[in-house]
């Protein structure tokens, strides 16, 4: 019987996930009421199943009428985009929307280094300058910052280390939500 070499534990099932999200949705409900002046902006690629499903969350299930839901690339804000061998693709950036004097939520799946979040506060100002900027993440690695950057929202902590990666799946594009922490 051969050694796997990498191994995964569940972190956070559908069940708690779901759970999580609820919370996330109050908690930002509690904080911008009707949306009129707040914006969601999924940070792509995985950003965006995320800000979606909050956004149908409050509309569905809090009665929320309207919601300014937007996609942003930041693959050329990077500071990391042109380190490497690898060819980087751009995502698409989806603002329907000014964001110039309005509330804006950044949404990401993970905050790891912070670099893409940085990368993200640089990206936006391409589309106006924001009253304010809040940053919801479903789970932040809080040993792994190498930016002084922390979130108004989290859904869960993790202590990972390096080695250790987080993968979230989301039943729109794998099949199921769960939440993985792999070993390598």
């Amino acid at each position: 019987m051969a050694n796997n070499p990498m191994s995964q534990k569940v972190l956070l099932t559908s069940k708690e996930i779901h759970i999580i999200l609820h919370r996330l949705a109050c908690q930002l409900l509690e904080n911008h009421l009707e949306f009129k002046e707040t914006a969601l902006i999924g940070i792509q690629p995985r950003g965006i199943f995320l800000a979606r499903r909050l956004a149908h969350i409050l509309k569905e299930s809090y009665g929320v009428k309207h919601i300014d839901l937007g996609y942003l690339d930041i693959t050329f804000f990077r500071d990391d985009f042109r380190r490497g061998d690898k060819t980087l693709e751009a995502s698409s950036t989806k603002m329907d929307f000014l964001v110039e004097g309005r509330k804006v939520v950044l949404i990401d799946d993970v905050l790891y280094t912070g670099r893409s979040i940085r990368a993200a506060l640089t990206a936006i100002q391409s589309f106006g300058r924001p009253s304010e900027i809040e940053l919801l993440t479903l789970i932040d690695r809080r040993f792994s910052r190498h930016l002084p950057i922390q979130p108004n929202y989290r859904g869960r902590q993790v202590d990972a280390i390096n080695e250790e990666k987080v993968l979230v799946h989301w039943e729109e594009n794998n099949g199921k939500d769960i939440i993985y922490l792999i070993n390598k």
